[in-house]
């Protein structure tokens, strides 16, 4: 994501793109996702593509609404949000500041934890926040694709959350906490039939 020529060579020809860049927890800063999809802005102004659907997370706004009740508020969000992910959700909000900036046509998706489900369940949406603590990577990857055929959530941040199943919390914040992989780099939508 930090080689513009790569991400435009890949933006050319596409009607949209999806962007799901991910990086694991780290002290040091980090600039991925505002470098990489500062990268796409740029590529996609080149290229004449409008339409942008970009992941965030619940976590860079913690003033939005409760996601969980006191222990998740008080000791786990300020835990994961000011210590073990400072560095990345200050990246995320710097993400977020260019993608609204950017003068395309945008949408931000905000989900919680997230979690493996088999398939895609029956999520929920809603600007800015919802009140829920977890979403399906599944769920949040339909609602993404969703938002290629509906005009509903352009230029808004939306929160997805599953309801229909949860995972252990204990075993959700020791996975992520561990987690030396990074999730996939952005891929354009493509050619929209």
């Amino acid at each position: 994501m930090y080689n513009f020529e790569d991400v435009s060579a890949v933006v050319e020809g596409s009607d949209a793109v999806l962007s799901t860049l991910g990086v694991p927890y780290s002290r040091q800063p980090i600039t991925v996702y505002s470098v990489g999809t500062g990268n796409i802005i740029r590529a996609m102004g080149n290229h004449g593509v409008r339409r942008l659907v970009c992941v965030s997370s619940s976590a860079t706004d913690t003033t939005a609404g409760p996601h969980g009740g006191f222990l998740f508020e008080k000791v786990l969000q300020p835990l994961v949000t000011k210590l073990l992910g400072k560095t990345l959700y200050e990246d995320m909000r710097r993400m977020e500041a260019a993608v609204v900036d950017s003068g395309l046509d945008w949408t931000i998706m905000r989900p919680s934890g997230l979690f493996e489900t088999d398939s895609v369940t029956e999520y929920k949406m809603a600007v800015d926040y919802i009140n829920g603590t977890f979403t399906s990577r599944a769920d949040l990857a339909d609602s993404m694709l969703r938002q290629l055929t509906s005009d509903e959530f352009v230029r808004k941040n939306v929160a997805v959350a599953t309801f229909s199943q949860k995972p252990s919390l204990i075993q959700l914040l020791f996975r992520e906490a561990s987690s030396k992989k990074a999730a996939p780099d952005s891929v354009p939508a493509g050619k929209l039939s």
